[in-house]
Formats: C-alpha cells, structure tokens, sequence
C-alpha cells in the first residue's frame, strides 16, 4: 500500500488492486482534479467542493492503457459498509466539532483495507470517539489525522491513542502560516521531541508495520 498526501484532508491510497482518494476537493487538487485518478472516491463532509466528474483510472489490457477507457471512479460521502474492486471500505459517521455538528456540521470517517493493511481517514473529524464509534471501525493500522483543525492537539494525540494506531500521518488543515505552529504542537503532544524526516510517501506493508507507533510526516503534492 502507498499513501501519498495532496494537502489538507486529500490523501491518495494504492493497492496492488484499486486505487482510493479521499477528499478530492477543488480547493486541493484544482478544478479538474487532473493529475490524480482513482478507482474510488470518499468525501469526508459536504461544504468543500468537490470535483464535478471525480476521473477513474483507465482500463489496462496486460499493462497497455486502453484508448478511451477513462471511467467515473465510485465516489462515497456516506455512512455504510461498501465493496468496491475487492475493496472493503466502511463509513462512520462523525461531526466537524465536538457538538455533533451543531457548530461546522457532519463528517464521515472512512477506514478501508488495502494489501492487507486498515486505513482510517478521520477527514476533519472534531472531537474523540465513542466506544461504539471505535467498534465500528474496528482495528487500525494507519491514522490520517486532521491538524489544525477544530480537534486541539492534545485531542488529536489522544484520538490517536484511542484507535490504538501503529501510524499516524499528521494532515495540517489549516493555513501555511499556522500549519507549522500547529504541527510542532501536535508532535509535542505525540511526545515527538525530533521531527522525523519528510517523506514523499508512505509506503506500507503488514510484514513491514513497525513495533512501536511512528509519527509520518509527509510533504504535500498541492494543486496539479
């Protein structure tokens, strides 16, 4: 499995089979979203813009892309439990602030299986889980945690803490002039005292998860 981050709440995860984006937002990845396909589709909340027409991947025939072959990738912005290209994704319904959405309105988190590893992406979830909550989303391997957001840093650690993650992939979600600030606070509360280097992405395996949790810290891909 390989995630790579875009910005903000917009990450892209890759299996050996399907091809998962989530929050492929305007504002993100531009008006056209050219440059990033996937198979399936997942938005967090409604009040950002989507892409009109999320791009699917074109169809291969023995490693050759198929002329015209471009389909509509399978987009998700609900709470469910799905199946898509051998692909087992479930959807919890979360809120954007800790008063059930009251405030900044509703969120899904999505947790989703590729090679073998459990993925969660909280998209700008506000506040911690329920028991009930973390049943339904069952075991985690990685964590896309938003930061900078409505969720302090010190509740974004404990939310962490909660899912019982092995990675954590922090998303800043805030302006460039606060993202650093609110990183370092993160990490603090993560009891990092080194920021671990950046990486591109984050490349993953269940034979190569490691002991301990390990705090990744990812540049962003930004518009393209």
């Amino acid at each position: 499995m390989e995630l790579t981050w875009y910005g903000r709440t917009c990450v892209r995860m890759r299996g050996k089979d399907a091809v998962v984006v989530a929050d492929a937002y305007q504002a993100v990845v531009g008006p056209t979203g050219r440059g990033i396909t996937g198979d399936i589709v997942t938005y967090s909340h409604p009040d950002d813009s989507p892409l009109s027409k999320a791009r699917g991947r074109a169809s291969r025939d023995g490693g050759t892309i198929i002329p015209g072959s471009l389909e509509e990738a399978f987009c998700l912005d609900g709470p469910g439990e799905y199946e898509v290209k051998d692909v087992l994704i479930t959807g919890v319904r979360t809120f954007r602030d800790d008063h059930r959405g009251k405030e900044r309105g509703r969120n899904v988190a999505f947790t989703v299986e590729l090679d073998g590893v459990h993925i969660i992406h909280l998209g700008d979830i506000g506040h911690l889980l329920t028991e009930d909550k973390l049943t339904d989303i069952g075991p985690v391997d990685v964590a896309c945690v938003p930061v900078g957001g409505t969720l302090p840093p010190n509740k974004a650690a404990e939310l962490v803490a909660q899912l019982d993650a092995k990675v954590v992939v922090p998303m800043a979600i805030c302006d460039d002039a606060d993202a650093a600030e609110a990183m370092a606070k993160f990490l603090h509360e993560m009891g990092v005292s080194t920021p671990p280097a950046v990486q591109s992405k984050l490349s993953l395996m269940p034979s190569s998860m490691p002991a301990e949790l390990t705090t990744v810290l990812l540049e962003p891909r930004g518009k393209v």
